[in-house]
């Protein structure tokens, strides 16, 4: 199975090498676990051993992040969301995969749902942990989280200190202060140091194209659109995404349950990774595929 992009001919191998696709697990159904901006698979681990159990775990690293194949990175493909959500598009048809269940993290959400818009045979269920269909505050009735002053400083602050940047937008995503490094680190200063490390592994080439397409962009037309059974889990406590946003995208899906975690930040698979599998489990029980726990 071959497709055709603006890089070439891509061979299934090479879909997979270009995404760092891995595989694990038993199961008839799969599970496509699709990391956040700045992140990458590995931060699915501690929910993975559990989901293995009962599924096939497709875990990726979009091009440009992770351990993808950087050198598959085009630019006009990666300045928009579609871009990311055609590289989960080549990995299911290049695996010939069909009604997955796909869990998307962040703008991976946003970017599942655009891929369920185009192929809707992809996904049975999508499940979006602390999602957003737009990060900035447009007007009375919407309040994104952010004014996009404050947004355009914070990407030029990537060109101007990238470490700085990292250290500014780390702690806020992990909901936790960034501690020194030492023997008293506790698990949740771990955790933003680990998101740091990722935030500041990738090259500002990548990253920044995606940071834009994921802070500047306004998917909430797109929402109403999709039926596919949803499960939105959303931090009672996300200094990016308001629980008034949480809100708004369930009210928005034709098919929608929301989920309020109590807890801190916006990675909500790493700070409370047992109620959110509970709650994975909770939503799947319908396909007579619950998970062991």
């Amino acid at each position: 199975m071959m497709f055709k992009t603006q890089h070439g001919k891509y061979e299934s191998n090479n879909i997979m090498q270009r995404n760092n696709v891995n595989l694990s697990g038993k199961g008839e159904q799969t599970i496509i676990l699709a990391h956040g901006f700045g992140c990458n698979q590995n931060m699915w681990r501690f929910i993975l051993p559990f989901l293995e159990k009962e599924y096939q775990v497709l875990l990726f690293d979009y091009v440009g992040s992770g351990s993808s194949d950087f050198s598959a990175y085009e630019e006009n493909r990666y300045q928009h969301l579609e871009g990311y959500a055609l590289d989960i598009i080549e990995i299911c048809d290049a695996l010939e995969l069909r009604d997955t269940i796909f869990v998307g993290h962040s703008v991976s959400s946003t970017i599942g749902w655009l891929a369920a818009k185009q192929r809707p045979d992809l996904f049975s269920k999508i499940i979006a942990i602390c999602p957003s269909p737009c990060f900035l505050n447009l007007d009375e009735d919407y309040q994104g989280g952010f004014e996009k002053q404050n947004l355009e400083e914070l990407i030029q602050l990537m060109d101007k200190d990238y470490i700085g940047w990292g250290n500014y937008l780390a702690p806020m995503v992990m909901g936790s202060d960034l501690s020194p490094i030492g023997p008293g680190m506790s698990e949740s200063d771990t955790l933003v140091h680990e998101l740091l490390s990722s935030f500041c592994a990738t090259d500002v080439t990548y990253s920044k194209p995606f940071a834009e397409a994921t802070f500047f962009s306004d998917y909430r037309s797109l929402l109403p659109e999709i039926s596919h059974p949803c499960l939105i889990l959303q931090s009672s406590n996300d200094a990016l995404v308001a629980v008034s946003v949480g809100e708004y995208t369930q009210s928005k899906l034709q098919n929608a349950k929301l989920e309020i975690i109590e807890g801190n930040g916006h990675c909500l698979h790493m700070t409370h990774p047992m109620h959110v599998l509970n709650s994975i489990q909770a939503f799947l029980k319908d396909d007579g595929h619950p998970l062991s726990v």
